[in-house]
């Protein structure tokens, strides 16, 4: 697995934030990829994907978003918002020198992905949305409020490990245990007492478990359709996902008809992406781009 850089940079409402660099592999020079993760997770969950792209000739750029991993945690939680959001991600192109990246969103950083799209499209060369978009199921928005936020200290990996396993085999039915023990090291980090606490704030959540977080917006349906008409897009979405269900992706695929499409069999919410079928679709989406 190859190595990154560290960066450190700060927010216009000066926030001390965290991101991964990959350099690129070998070959001429590319546009850089952007991968925004989900809601509860972190930079890490990347951590597989980012060097498989970066082998591809491309910069991989990877933020923990605010409130999560190694980004300070807002004093102010109305600030998390994928408006907020997209604003630390200009920051950090902008910090950077880039001028234009293509973009992997996995659920959350998909909707930042397409918020960005309306504020600044010309940020954007492409864009892989992993099972989310601008119509949701009920269903899906439901479970993760369940369990959002709401996980206190846990006493050892091997508990750590279960609680994960519990709240995502069903979208994971296939996965070994050793993945779960994987999992639990990019998702808990220990505490001063030597306990084990999720690498998130828990308020991160408020907005999904007040309900403000909707199934679907005028708004967000326009993002889309702005991001899918206007850049080249390519939608992952897991067989078994219960945010994106067949009603949203056919949605999705009638508003888009040029937008590419592609399944994770047996796999929910959201692909990991390095799934031979997701990681095989994004290296032919990248291909096509400068």
């Amino acid at each position: 697995m190859s190595t990154y850089t560290e960066i450190s940079y700060t927010s216009d409402d000066s926030l001390r934030l965290y991101a991964r660099d990959y350099a690129a592999g070998a070959g001429p020079a590319r546009l850089p990829v952007i991968c925004l993760h989900g809601l509860t997770r972190n930079s890490g969950d990347f951590d597989e994907l980012a060097p498989d792209i970066a082998a591809l000739g491309r910069r991989v750029l990877v933020p923990d978003v605010r409130g999560r991993g190694h980004s300070a945690r807002d004093p102010n939680p109305a600030n998390y918002n994928p408006v907020v959001y997209a604003g630390d991600v200009v920051k950090l192109m902008h910090d950077l020198g880039i001028a234009r990246a293509i973009f992997i969103g996995t659920s959350m950083g998909g909707l930042i992905t397409m918020t960005l799209a309306v504020r600044h499209l010309e940020l954007i060369a492409g864009a892989v949305i992993n099972d989310v978009g601008p119509v949701l199921s009920l269903k899906g928005l439901a479970r993760i409020a369940g369990y959002a936020g709401r996980c206190g200290t846990l006493a050892s990996w091997d508990d750590a490990s279960a609680y994960l396993k519990d709240i995502n085999s069903c979208a994971f039915p296939d996965a070994p245990d050793e993945e779960w023990g994987k999992w639990a090291r990019r998702a808990f980090m220990e505490d001063e007492s030597g306990k084990l606490a999720l690498r998130y704030d828990p308020r991160i959540a408020i907005a999904l478990q007040t309900g403000k977080l909707r199934p679907t917006s005028l708004a967000g349906r326009l993002a889309f359709k702005r991001l899918a008409h206007k850049r080249p897009t390519l939608l992952v979405r897991g067989a078994l996902s219960d945010l994106v269900e067949p009603e949203q992706a056919a949605w999705m695929r009638r508003a888009a008809p040029t937008m590419q499409y592609t399944e994770v069999p047996n796999v929910g919410h959201a692909p990991m992406l390095t799934e031979p079928e997701a990681f095989s679709a994004i290296r032919q989406f990248l291909a096509r781009l400068p």
